[in-house]
């Protein structure tokens, strides 16, 4: 019976104690709930959702970046393709006006040789006119001077003389 009776006061005693430690457990727990865990899941979940908008904007800003990048790596090969037809046109456009220029030299020299070959031959032929003429004026000297006197050896030698000297006065 002491054995009945240490067992049934050990029972009764492990079951008062197991309802206490239930009953303090649930009361910790409660505590826990109330002023740990939830503060503690709230934290958590802010963090969770903080983690999740952070990945989220770091995904768009990715992909927006992405975009910017390829704009503008259109926007340069745009650029560069503008840059190449600049210069092509610019290239055509020298190439036309220094065409058109050397054209226009070319008819100039032509125009301006025709016109020293004119000017030259009017020049000639003033030349040999005024050389025509003073022949012929010396000419009708001489035979006048001839026809005045006799020519004999002396006379002709002034008269030949006289010639030289009318030519140097003429051309001066």
């Amino acid at each position: 019976m002491f054995v009945n009776s240490v067992l049934a006061e050990s029972n009764s005693l492990y079951i008062g104690d197991l309802v206490f430690y239930i009953v303090t457990f649930i009361i910790l727990m409660l505590l826990v709930k109330h002023f740990a865990w939830k503060p503690v899941t709230d934290m958590m979940k802010k963090r969770a959702d903080k983690i999740a908008n952070d990945i989220d904007n770091a995904a768009r800003s990715r992909e927006s970046a992405e975009k910017m990048a390829a704009k503008r790596q259109a926007e340069l090969q745009s650029s560069r393709q503008e840059a190449a037809e600049i210069v092509s046109n610019a290239k055509k456009s020298g190439e036309t006006q220094r065409a058109q220029i050397v054209e226009t030299a070319q008819k100039d020299a032509q125009a301006l040789k025709q016109q020293a070959q004119k000017d030259a031959e009017q020049a000639r032929r003033d030349a040999l006119n005024s050389a025509k003429d003073d022949v012929a004026n010396l000419s009708i000297e001489i035979a006048s001077k001839l026809i005045q006197k006799e020519l004999k050896a002396d006379d002709q030698k002034e008269l030949i003389d006289s010639y030289i000297e009318g030519l140097v006065e003429h051309e001066s």
